[in-house]
């Protein structure tokens, strides 16, 4: 049987500081936490069976409760399914007939919906466990069973249950360590999503395999996470966020460089991150490292954080693969393209899911001999770097030429005054489709479309240069911080 991290620190280095919640500012040990895991795996035996495989869900921000959760449930040999709390009730209702649950974890600040059989936990949960009895010994499944029930963000139509094993797990999360040096010295602010891989594995997880601390916020707020970050009483050395989540830092009121530099890395993913970005940061003194992960791969790709010089002359690329990973970028018929071309971005390796749930035709149409097919357009240079164009779906046709929208916001985002920018294609009947940019200012920034033509027309190919540019007061995201394109269909035109 393979021993967790967290139960390793446990008994190497009892009184290292493991998980802080901030907003109780409770504080655990290893052994306190593996103590409390241990309690909550033998309740969670008790109430569903020994290595039952039933599904444990969660409905709740983040806490460091829900990280006793999932690693209970791992030794339990149940499944944790965490639930994204800002869907809609009709939305998590799919999501729950489709996992399935035996138990739902919930604090009670979310509407849910109704489901016969469903037993409900609310606020009583962690007293719950606290007072458990139970003398049943946890038994754990295979590590290359399902112990994770990931629900896609839905950004690219209905989400899909991603299945991740510990396998999996311990592959992502030393991909994630090694390539951004997580060791028993760091501390990382986890304020992503905890129903993401970004919050569950990087944010919480890569800190405890390595015998880190994890300081587990309620989620991120501009103005409490940079000084969370600043604090330092808090010695925060990693932070993780979507590069969107960045920029709003860096226009945060009293924002100063000096507040970010004691970080050893600033990690990025989720989106591509603009190269004008990761140079602001870079030049500021503040180690950016972009890289690419999904839910259905963790952690796959980053940036050399040990070498500011190439983070400045490959701004734009995530980076190279990580220890596990094998990448290769194809064309439509899954041949291999040449270096500079754009095609398909295809991975392989043990950190990758080994499907969907209750979804075998699925499962079997996203793999290629044994390569997980990303949907992602990407590219690899003559020094072996890649870089993520865009999403293949999210790329339009206009007379003839593909415009990959992320390219695009790149350009736009060089100018100071934008704040959120997102492209999509649109209709047009003499190119077939053209771009639409839908930009958000900065408070107290004026820009004009005639501002915004001109420099994409300096910047860009003429026929990639958007036709129209709409401001708008938002830009609808996804709960990860993804700007959700499909929201902005039609919206002003």
């Amino acid at each position: 049987m393979r021993v967790d991290a967290v139960s390793h620190h446990a008994r190497h280095r009892p009184d290292a500081l493991a998980c802080v919640d901030l907003e109780t500012s409770q504080r655990w040990t290893y052994e306190a936490l593996d103590r409390d895991i241990e309690r909550t795996a033998a309740w969670l035996s008790e109430q569903l069976g020994p290595a039952s495989g039933a599904r444990v869900a969660s409905l709740a921000r983040n806490s460091a409760t829900l990280l006793i959760l999932d690693l209970a449930a791992v030794r339990a040999g149940a499944i944790y399914t965490p639930l994204n709390w800002r869907l809609a009730v009709p939305e998590l209702a799919a999501l729950i007939e489709d996992a399935g649950p035996s138990l739902l974890v919930y604090d009670g600040e979310f509407e849910l919906p109704p489901f016969a059989g469903l037993r409900v936990l609310t606020a009583d949960f962690a007293a719950t466990v606290a007072s458990c009895t139970a003398t049943i010994t946890p038994e754990r499944r295979s590590v290359d069973e399902p112990s994770t029930l990931l629900y896609t963000s839905g950004t690219s139509g209905q989400p899909k249950g991603v299945m991740f094993t510990q396998t999996n797990a311990f592959w992502s999360c030393t991909n994630f360590n090694l390539g951004n040096g997580v060791t028993a010295e760091s501390t990382s602010l986890c304020d992503m999503p905890m129903f993401h891989t970004a919050g569950l594995f990087v944010g919480v997880r890569c800190p405890l395999l390595a015998g880190g601390t994890v300081l587990v916020s309620r989620g991120f707020d501009p103005e409490k996470t940079l000084a969370r970050i600043a604090a330092p009483a808090l010695k925060v050395t990693h932070y993780f966020s979507v590069p969107q989540m960045a920029q709003m830092l860096w226009q945060q009121s009293g924002f100063e460089p000096a507040l970010l530099q004691h970080l050893v890395v600033y990690a990025t993913g989720g989106a591509p991150n603009p190269r004008a970005q990761v140079e602001r940061f870079v030049r500021a003194g503040i180690r950016m490292s972009d890289g690419f992960g999904m839910s259905e791969t963790g952690s796959c790709f980053g940036m050399p954080v040990h070498d500011a010089g190439l983070l400045l002359a490959k701004a734009g690329s995530c980076g190279l693969p990580y220890n596990s990973v094998q990448a290769r970028i194809v064309d439509d018929d899954g041949n291999d393209v040449a270096t500079g071309e754009v095609g398909e971005l295809w991975l392989r390796g043990p950190n990758v899911t080994p499907g969907y749930w209750n979804k075998p035709q699925l499962t079997e149409s996203a793999f290629a001999n044994g390569w997980f097919k990303t949907g992602d357009a990407a590219l690899r240079d003559a020094d072996g770097y890649y870089y993520l164009v865009d999403r293949r779906k999210d790329m339009y046709i206009s007379g003839g030429e593909n415009v990959y929208p992320a390219e695009v916001e790149a350009a736009l985002y060089e100018l100071d005054a934008v704040a959120v920018a997102a492209v999509i294609g649109i209709p047009d009947d003499r190119w077939g489709e053209v771009g639409c940019a839908y930009i958000t200012l900065r408070p107290g920034h004026s820009l004009s479309m005639g501002n915004v033509l001109d420099h994409c027309r300096s910047r860009l190919a003429k026929f990639k240069v958007p036709t129209r540019v709409i401001f708008i007061d938002e830009i609808p995201r996804t709960s990860s911080g993804k700007v959700q394109k499909s929201a902005l269909r039609g919206v002003g035109l």
